[in-house]
């Protein structure tokens, strides 16, 4: 990671149309999904346990973010995955397990090892023995990394409704893992 990104805590909901603007460039979105999800973060930010960590340039600008949550079944979320891990007899991945919701590096720091720093730092502090996410389910420089953090596939082919994509869900035993 270069020397002139800071990662530390986020005050996420201070700092929404900032991060979002991020994901944009990082995730591709339209306006219209952008707002979508603006709304969403904000709801997420209010549940238990949720928490944000962001990657900042000296002069306080936002590169990149994450934030999550300990996993909750009744979560929209979860609710959406579970019978697909039920199938795969792994649904219990779902139980206490924190749940990386969002991770986004601006394209133009990506490769620095700035993701790697954002999601170790937040899943360090948890008290939850695993972590869960989703990963639009291709073979891409994400997917790399969250193998290489001990990620491993749990489910695949997971079909958000709205979403165009199919969806990898991927679990881990916490901590993760380091370079060598």
């Amino acid at each position: 990671m270069t020397d002139d990104v800071v990662i530390g805590p986020l005050d996420l909901a201070a700092r929404v149309d900032e991060a979002l603007r991020v994901q944009a460039h990082a995730f591709g979105l339209s306006d219209d999904e952008v707002a979508v999800r603006r709304q969403i973060v904000l709801r997420h930010l209010t549940y238990p346990g949720a928490r944000a960590f962001g990657a900042t340039t000296p002069d306080d600008r936002l590169v990149g973010f994450v934030y999550g949550m300990p996993n909750d079944r009744a979560h929209w979320w979860s609710t959406v995955v579970e019978p697909y891990l039920r199938s795969r007899d792994l649904d219990g991945w779902l139980d206490d397990s924190f749940v990386i919701t969002e991770l986004h590096v601006h394209p133009g720091h990506q490769n620095r090892g700035i993701g790697r720093a954002l999601i170790t730092t937040i899943t360090d502090g948890v008290p939850e023995p695993r972590s869960i996410l989703s990963a639009i389910d291709v073979e891409s420089p994400a997917r790399g990394l969250y193998r290489s953090l001990g990620y491993a596939d749990l489910a695949r082919r997971v079909l958000f409704p709205s979403a165009p994509k199919p969806y990898a869900v991927m679990g881990a035993p916490l901590p993760l893992h380091r370079h060598p």
